[in-house]
């Protein structure tokens, strides 16, 4: 790959180390600039999930009670008379087993009225996930 000059030399081109170190530097920089802002966009996505998800669980359970006069034993069997498709996997333990159900109070009550995240810790703004 070189190039002739009019003399009739040959050149080699390319790139010195200094100018391959500069432009690694530059890549480095925009990194750890843009890996922040990726993560907590990351945890907000998933934190808007969460809300999400469990205003669709709770409006369910609403319906359901609404519909039979009583409160359902679990999920299963929101998604057995469908109420909802599926149980939806919790956005931040990604898994569909940590929903907690809230046992109804009351006399000849029963079932869970109320659903919440079994996640530890706090969202970003410093509510804990329990709270939501």
């Amino acid at each position: 790959m070189g190039a002739t000059t009019v003399t009739g030399k040959q050149h080699k081109t390319g790139f010195t180390l200094i100018e391959l170190l500069v432009v690694m530097a530059i890549i480095g920089t925009l990194i750890a600039l843009v890996t922040p802002q990726y993560f907590g966009s990351l945890q907000k996505a998933r934190e808007t999930a969460l809300q999400h998800d469990l205003a669709v669980m709770r409006e369910a359970i609403q319906q359901f009670y609404s519909d039979r006069e009583r409160y359902p034993a679990n999920l299963n069997e929101l998604v057995e008379l469908r109420y909802i498709r599926r149980i939806p996997v919790d956005p931040i333990t990604e898994s569909p087993q940590t929903w907690l159900g809230i046992p109804a109070t009351g006399a000849g009550q029963s079932g869970i009225k109320d659903i919440i995240s079994g996640a530890t810790g706090n969202t970003r703004d410093g509510v804990p996930y329990a709270a939501l």
